[in-house]
């Protein structure tokens, strides 16, 4: 074999090789990948199926009950235009209330609402997250004059 054809063929080897760890990368960026839906959008249907992604929103106010053995609770996520009921089994953060911001990762239940695996409030008075902030002010919630809004438009 001439010393052109084993330096094409490791040159192919190389590229091959590049492939597949690119290709193991990507694969693994979109597995851990999650989107953040609005309870108006998953209404819309834009939300995957069997897919975890976050919904996010006001916890609304007179929702929250709590199921069974205490740590189960069921409450509902609303953007001022629809609302999605969410279910969790777990410890909710301590600053997690009604009538204050929220954002559950998990899925959609065959019976249309959400199974969460993950509850996360906002860590102070004066935050809310970006997208849950648009979401809100999309949806007609007037937002001007909130602390909130306030932030979000800093940054």
């Amino acid at each position: 074999m001439k010393p052109r054809h084993k330096r094409l063929i490791l040159i192919l080897v190389g590229l091959a090789a590049i492939g597949v760890a690119a290709a193991l990368v990507l694969n693994a960026f979109r597995s851990n990948l999650v989107f953040f839906y609005t309870p108006s959008e998953i209404a819309e249907g834009k939300a995957p199926a069997g897919r975890p992604f976050r919904v996010g929103g006001l916890v609304e106010t007179g929702s929250l009950k709590r199921v069974g053995d205490g740590t189960s609770v069921v409450f509902v996520v609303t953007d001022s235009a629809k609302s999605i009921q969410v279910s969790y089994t777990g410890i909710l953060p301590d600053l997690f209330k009604e009538g204050k911001g929220v954002v559950a990762q998990g899925s959609i239940q065959p019976d249309g609402s959400f199974r969460a695996s993950e509850v996360l409030a906002k860590h102070d008075e004066n935050y809310m997250p970006p997208e849950a902030a648009e979401a809100l002010e999309r949806a007609g919630h007037p937002m001007d004059k909130t602390p909130q809004y306030q932030q979000y438009k800093k940054q």
